[in-house]
């Protein structure tokens, strides 16, 4: 049962030319020109319970346009949207104490005093039962391990503690639905995975169904199994993000450990370079598949190693780019 319907969502905006000199301000000043940009163009897509999809495009894609609609923040020109059976923007007031929202850039927290009491500032917004308050509160407390940093003026904390307290704070309500935008944004490695681990946690026990705006590829391979990919301002892919890797990664990279000098040409064989222990080569398997590679080289060489790795998640969202020219 799909949670959230969009239905040829179209929004567009008009934007005021800007030419560069003070001739050219002077005439904008006393008469403007104005261009329209369409920021999102026909969108639809469903999503059901539970899932985490990945929602990802290059900068200028329209992604953050159709998060503020799915949000309530903004209205569409046209088209339909329902979430848990009600539109964002007209019942705004009764959706947002469903949903939680993240923004890696933006805090919702108050600098200049402890995230305690921004909680409890919450806990009025959203009209939370002081019993139930206090068991949401204690247990993400301590799934994300904030029982030292719950007292300390925001300002005076880490990037990667307060994203914890940023995540913490949106789930207080216990929504049914979080957008997540950037939340690994200039986080170190532990961090990164601390977050991670709690929202794949969050997902499996209380079903939260979560969309996932990032330029992390990281971020997405660990946690989605369904991406959403769009490009000036349409969906250019919608599905599994295994489908994509066997869709698009059809280069492997090949480090054979050997004493023995090999000399070897074949179709299939992109590059060959010599290492200080062997060779390394990238190999396209839609010309020459793994195991009929291993049996060239191994007629020629002894080998005493081999390291295969798959094309990089990265690498296949620059190429899919390239296709679909974005």
């Amino acid at each position: 049962m799909s949670i959230i319907e969009v239905n040829n969502i179209t929004k567009t905006f008009k934007v005021a030319k800007k030419g560069s000199g003070l001739k050219a301000a002077l005439k904008s000043f006393l008469k403007r020109d104005y261009t329209t940009i369409e920021a999102i163009k026909n969108i639809s897509f469903s999503i059901k319970k539970g899932e985490i999809v990945g929602y990802i495009g290059p900068n200028g894609a329209g992604k953050s346009t159709t998060i503020k609609i799915l949000s309530g923040i903004l209205t569409p020109d046209s088209g339909k949207c329902k979430i848990m059976n009600m539109t964002p923007w007209k019942e705004r007031k009764t959706y947002v104490k469903k949903i939680g929202v993240v923004f890696g850039q933006k805090s919702q927290l108050w600098w200049d005093i402890p995230a305690c009491d921004t909680f409890d500032l919450l806990k009025d917004m959203y009209d939370l039962p002081d019993k139930e308050y206090q068991e949401t509160k204690n247990n993400l407390i301590n799934k994300l391990n904030l029982q030292d940093i719950m007292n300390i003026p925001v300002r005076q904390l880490s990037l990667g503690q307060r994203m914890r307290l940023e995540i913490a704070a949106s789930l207080l309500h216990k929504p049914e639905i979080l957008f997540l935008d950037e939340p690994t944004i200039g986080l170190d490695a532990v961090s990164k995975q601390q977050v991670r681990d709690f929202i794949k946690k969050i997902n499996k026990e209380y079903a939260v169904t979560i969309i996932l705006t990032t330029h992390d590829m990281t971020d997405i391979e660990s946690l989605a199994k369904r991406i959403i990919l769009i490009g000036k301002g349409e969906v250019l892919y919608d599905g599994s993000l295994t489908k994509l890797k066997n869709l698009y990664s059809v280069k492997k990279y090949i480090s054979i450990t050997t004493k023995d000098k090999l000399e070897i040409k074949h179709k299939g064989i992109l590059q060959k370079n010599k290492t200080k222990n062997g060779y390394y080569f990238i190999i396209n398997t839609a010309l020459l598949n793994i195991s009929n590679f291993l049996n060239l080289v191994a007629k020629k060489i002894d080998i005493e190693d081999v390291e295969i790795e798959n094309e990089n998640i990265d690498n296949i969202i620059i190429n899919l780019y390239k296709e679909f020219e974005i």
